[in-house]
């Protein structure tokens, strides 16, 4: 029988069960002042900081470089807290090596083809940093720049707030951005991203976090036993690039019909052309509720060995889901261990990829006088 969450970190702390990662008790509720610590220093001399967050028996670590979600603690069915997601455990690996591992996503997440665009007429040439292709944001995007962090405690909320400015013309975008993401822990464990843009020029905009998530802890094995549900009846095929043809495919009678929950691993290598192409899942989910004013439940993840979930709502109308196809084993993570092809996986709550050059797909077109906001919320269970 799946417990109420609330009742087994009560139950942990008061039995005092230790945290396999901090070497601490669970706790139920008190969310209290972020706390910084220095993580590093980049060649240049600019300090690197980790901000540590605990509210509702979760406990978050964010670098302001990339905003990058360091470690994400979260209790099993027993009160058991493990990491439970991909990265580093110092900021040299995390420059030179990481796959964006946590990090904030932008200008424009996922992938843009040829790294070109037109908009009002004038065309755009993006830094291109995946083949043809242009992922991410380019070369240095916004999970390489170093993020300002305000901490924040807001009624029984805890948080972050992470700005960073864009310049007109960084990575090719026009426009300069300016970007506002807010970390929340609310007083339930809830991990809230919310996200603002403005711009003083046209231009296109796609935030999103790119955590890799293993619910059985980071550094434990394949996420292919981890049970997904996704709230899409179609889906969004990709030419060789990875670059999405502009068809939405439905996924029934297919290996990308997650619509009810089943093992990540049941189909992942069915020989299907898709799946052959991409290593694995590597595609973009169209929501079946679209664009909401309010953010929808949309997806969920679990695991059945540690009982943990995660549910995932969003306003957003695409999910990214790839399931670590390019983890070869040359990373090594805080666990000592290293990261194999499906050690861990992302969902990542987007508009499509290549929008700027698909005319029929939901617009990231952002104007002068207009402010982008989206928001995902992760909610926690076992």
């Amino acid at each position: 029988m799946e417990l109420n969450r609330r009742t087994v970190i009560a139950g942990a702390a008061a039995a005092g069960i230790a945290a396999t990662t901090l070497g601490g008790t669970a706790h139920a509720t008190g969310g209290r002042k972020p706390v910084k610590t220095l993580f590093g220093k980049l060649a240049d001399g600019t300090k690197v900081y980790s901000w540590s967050l605990e509210n509702g028996g979760t406990r978050l670590k964010v670098l302001s470089w990339g905003g990058v979600v360091q470690s994400l603690e979260i209790p099993d069915r027993r009160g058991r807290y493990a990491n439970v997601s991909a990265g580093f455990d110092n900021l040299e690996d995390y420059v030179a090596k990481t796959p964006y591992f946590g990090a904030l996503i932008g200008r424009y997440g996922n992938r843009i083809g040829k790294g070109k665009f037109t908009l009002d007429g004038k065309n755009y040439q993006l830094s291109v940093n995946d083949g043809e292709q242009s992922l991410h944001g380019g070369t240095q995007g916004f999970d390489k720049r170093v993020w300002d962090v305000e901490p924040f405690v807001k009624g029984s909320d805890v948080g972050l707030h992470l700005y960073y400015t864009s310049v007109d013309g960084e990575m090719g975008y026009p426009g300069t951005l300016k970007t506002k993401v807010t970390y929340t822990l609310t007083r339930h464990g809830e991990w809230r991203i919310d996200y603002e843009a403005t711009t003083d020029k046209a231009t296109v905009v796609n935030l999103t976090s790119h955590v890799y998530f293993n619910l059985a802890g980071e550094g434990s094995g394949t996420i292919e036993d981890h049970e997904l549900q996704i709230a899409a009846s179609r889906y969004t095929p990709t030419d060789a690039g990875l670059i999405p043809t502009g068809e939405l495919a439905q996924v029934a009678g297919t290996p990308f019909d997650f619509r009810k929950a089943k093992p990540i691993g049941r189909d992942i290598r069915v020989s299907h052309p898709q799946l052959v192409t991409a290593k694995g899942f590597d595609h973009n989910w169209v929501l079946d509720k679209g664009i909401t004013a309010r953010p929808e439940h949309v997806a969920t993840l679990r695991d059945p060995a540690s009982g943990r979930t995660m549910k995932i709502a969003t306003n957003e109308p695409g999910l990214q889901f790839y399931s670590g196809n390019f983890l070869d084993g040359t990373l090594t993570g805080p666990s000592g261990r290293t990261y194999r092809q499906g050690d861990a996986l992302c969902l990542e709550t987007q508009h499509f990829p290549d929008s700027p050059n698909k005319p029929k797909f939901p617009s990231t077109v952002l104007r002068p006088g207009q402010t982008y906001r989206t928001t995902t919320i992760h909610t926690f269970g076992c």
